[in-house]
Order: C-alpha cells, then sequence, then structure tokens
C-alpha cells in the first residue's frame, strides 16, 4: 500500500485547501474573540464571507497571496494590473512588511477602515455580482472609470 508521501496532485491539493481552510477558520476565531472587533456588525457572517473570498485566490504553498496569485485574480475579475500595481496592492495590504498577502492582512484591510485598491475591487466585483455567488463564463470587461 502506498504511502501518503506518494499522494499525486488533485488529492495533495485538496488536502492542502483542507488544511488551508481550517487555518483561516482558526484566524477567524481569534477575530470573533478580538474586543477590536466586537462592534462589527455580523462579524461571523463577513469573517465567513472573507475566508472563502480569501479563498478564491491562487494561494501558495504557504497559503498566502503572492505576486501571482494577485495577478490572477485581477484577471479574473477584469482588472488586470501591471506587476508595478501589484507591488503597490500588496504594499498597501501589508504595510511593505511582506510581499505576500497573508490572510491575517487581508481580513485587516476589508474589516478596516482604509480603502487599499484590492478592497475596492473585491466591494466593487461584489456589488457588480449583486450576490457573492459567481456567475459562469468570463467576466465582464471593466474599465477603470466604472471603479469607485
Amino acid at each position: 500500500m502506498p504511502s501518503n508521501q506518494n499522494v499525486q496532485g488533485g488529492k495533495a491539493f485538496g488536502l492542502l485547501k483542507e488544511q488551508q481552510r481550517l487555518k483561516l477558520e482558526e484566524i477567524n476565531k481569534e477575530y470573533l474573540e478580538d474586543q477590536k472587533y466586537r462592534d462589527e456588525e455580523d462579524l461571523a457572517e463577513k469573517l465567513e464571507s472573507l475566508k472563502n473570498k480569501y479563498a478564491e485566490f491562487d494561494l501558495n504553498d504557504q497559503g498566502e497571496i503572492d505576486m501571482m496569485g494577485l495577478k490572477r485574480m485581477m484577471e479574473k475579475l477584469g482588472v488586470p494590473k501591471t506587476h508595478l500595481e501589484l507591488k503597490k496592492m500588496i504594499v498597501e495590504v501589508t504595510g511593505g512588511s511582506s510581499n505576500t498577502i497573508n490572510y491575517r492582512d487581508f481580513v485587516k484591510m476589508m474589516l478596516g477602515k482604509r480603502s487599499a485598491v484590492l478592497k475596492l475591487v473585491l466591494i466593487f466585483e461584489d456589488k457588480a455580482n449583486g450576490s457573492p455567488c459567481k456567475p459562469e463564463g468570463p467576466p465582464p470587461k471593466r474599465d477603470i472609470a466604472s471603479l469607485p
């Protein structure tokens, strides 16, 4: 019987995704217990939806959003960005402490008061879709002028 070390592709990926999901849920619990966020309305629902949104990105092995993951997500949303813009978006979220966006940074950005470009794009995308469910097919082309 083969050991788990030899699990190929899909299954290993599924396992990784599952571990990432559990890690995100643990972090969500921290936020739910954090006094700083106790006045946040519907915090549990928001965190659940942020977790799902974060998991839509192509995360790297550490479960973080790197430059390529961000690039692919922006393209998927119909707002492709240049290398420099992507770099700026990441710095905006992490404060320059890292060149990947981890889940805590992501949650802080989405719940925080500051308007990061990434946050605006994601909020805009949710509004444009009218629901958290993704429509099938390619995203509609949008020009930068239509962003809030």
